[in-house]
């Protein structure tokens, strides 16, 4: 019976959750304790997910698909299958880590900022079950509410612009998906997006090539926004400085780069691969903006915003390629980016907290005196830039091994990339930790890690190191749910290959052809 209603279980306990919280007293730290215990339970759930799940069936487990609503006909349809899996996980992983960090800082309205970030948690999840999509874009919409609101409640600065500019960003774009949903509702009496890809594998001449190219270009720009893809980065940099870190860390990434591969690699893969060249290309000139801005970036959270852009972008590179080893690395990496990017945003929060300054160069010399604040913030900072045993490094290697055979010239652009990205996090770790002590911010009179602090920061640091060494334990779930998205190796060929040198040559040859992969890439689990 649990399993049965376990997705119903984890995706509104938050929910629940923040109805007590609003019925909390304020004394104390009631309700961070209780929103901790909260958070706990929704993250054992998610693990019992991951425990329970079968590894290598196809399809949607622990599926639930009750009538809803009559008229519109709409389902409460739920499921979980390879891609949404290690996400929803990350949720509630991130989840207890977020109100561990938000303890001390959030000193006032606590009872509103708990609120909103549980009913967040239930956002972010339903998002990653939903199977209906009138659902999904009820989920979906949820997400931008509680995020706007806190920004603009505790923004340092320009709280309320931008929260205003996070709103419309994200909101506007969602009425061209909005407009996609109905439209396809119109002609098909459905939101049910097993019914609706059934309908539009089937070739039914309900529709014409052109109408659902763009039905597809609604859902990819509302996406597109989210993740968010260059040129569509402009709400990110004040969002990641302005929001509370519990909240910034959460808010780019993952949503928009599963919904793309759910619902425009899922409904509409050919006009997907349509769009593909110039997917492509916007990944890698993000990669190479967004490390570039971060290089001469002169503020912290500012810098990890565009560190995000730079680094999602392989993500992106990943999905268009269409390879199975370039879409499974597009998904690990995306879970890393959640993680790399949350200890990122933690550490640099530690830091403003202690000194109260956001300024790069108003720091130096802080090793001296917070040394394990420091060796976190390195052990971060090779996670990001890619070094083996580190989580970032298996997901660029399959990314970029992956993309590499049809897109030779986008993905060499791309590995400049990485070593931009290790030009500006050995210069900003050089400059907070190792550089000659400033007179602006003396670090004597601050203290190093405490007990609370060191629980926020251990998880993310092991989960880096597991992810780096034990990739067969994540990627068994996702490369399952990547092979109906992957065209066979020989499709992803822009020329023929050069003929084999000798029978050996030729063996190898046919065996990567045969299983649609490349075997530039060991580290892709094969079945």
């Amino acid at each position: 019976m649990l399993n049965h209603s376990i997705l119903t279980i984890v995706t509104f306990l938050p929910a629940a959750g923040a109805i007590i919280v609003a019925l909390l007293p304020r004394r104390g730290r009631v309700i961070q304790w209780f929103s901790l215990l909260v958070t706990l339970a929704f993250f054992l759930l998610t693990i019992r997910l991951a425990l329970q799940f079968a590894y290598g069936q196809a399809g949607f487990q622990f599926e639930i698909d009750r009538a809803w609503i009559a008229t519109p006909h709409i389902q409460y349809h739920l499921g979980l299958d390879g891609l949404s899996l290690w996400l929803l996980v990350l949720t509630g992983f991130l989840a207890p880590i977020g109100v561990l960090t938000s303890w001390r800082v959030i000193d006032h309205h606590a009872k509103e900022f708990y609120f909103y970030f549980l009913l967040q948690q239930t956002a972010m999840a339903g998002i990653f079950v939903a199977l209906d999509l009138f659902l999904f874009y009820a989920f979906w919409e949820l997400s931008l509410v509680p995020m706007a609101i806190l920004i603009a409640m505790f923004g340092r600065k320009r709280g309320s612009a931008a929260a205003l500019k996070f709103f419309l960003y994200t909101f506007l774009p969602s009425a061209l998906f909005l407009a996609g949903i109905l439209w396809l509702y119109g002609r098909t009496g459905t939101f049910d997006f097993v019914a609706l890809q059934g309908i539009l594998s089937g070739g039914s001449g309900l529709f014409s090539s052109q109408a659902l190219l763009w039905i597809s270009l609604a859902f990819l720009i509302a996406f597109a926004v989210k993740v968010p893809v260059f040129p569509l980065h402009g709400w990110l940099s004040d969002t990641f400085s302005e929001a509370p870190t519990a909240m910034a860390m959460v808010v780019a990434g993952k949503l928009g780069l599963y919904s793309i591969l759910r619902f425009n690699l899922g409904l509409f893969p050919a006009q997907s691969r349509r769009e593909a060249p110039w997917m492509i290309a916007l990944a890698v000139i993000g990669i190479l903006y967004g490390a570039l801005l971060a290089l001469v970036e002169r503020e912290m959270k500012r810098l990890a915003a565009y560190a995000a852009v730079s680094g999602l972008g392989f993500c992106v590179l990943g999905i268009f390629c269409f390879s199975l080893t370039g879409l499974d690395g597009a998904v690990y990496q995306t879970v890393n980016e959640g993680i790399i990017g949350a200890a990122l945003l933690i550490l640099f929060g530690f830091v403003y907290e202690r000194f109260g300054s956001d300024e790069i160069a108003t720091y130096g010399g802080l090793a001296a005196r917070l040394p394990r604040l420091a060796t976190f913030f390195v052990i971060t900072a090779l996670a990001l830039v890619g070094l083996p045993l580190l989580n970032g490094f298996v997901g660029e290697f399959l990314v970029l091994s992956g993309s590499f055979p049809g897109h030779t010239g986008w993905v060499t652009a791309a590995t400049v990339g990485v070593i931009l990205s290790a030009c500006y996090m050995l210069h900003v770790t050089q400059r907070l930790f190792y550089q000659r002590e400033t007179a602006i911010v003396r670090p004597e009179s601050a203290s190093d890690l405490n007990v609370r602090e060191h629980l926020t920061i251990w998880p993310l640091a092991l989960v880096m190191l597991a992810m780096g060494v034990a990739v067969p334990v994540w990627m068994r779930a996702i490369d399952g749910a990547m092979r109906q998205y992957a065209q066979p190796a020989a499709a992803v060929l822009t020329s023929p290959p050069l003929p084999p040198a000798s029978p050996n040559a030729v063996r190898k040859e046919s065996a990567r052809a045969g299983d649609g992969r490349f075997e530039a890439a060991p580290l892709a689990v094969k079945r």
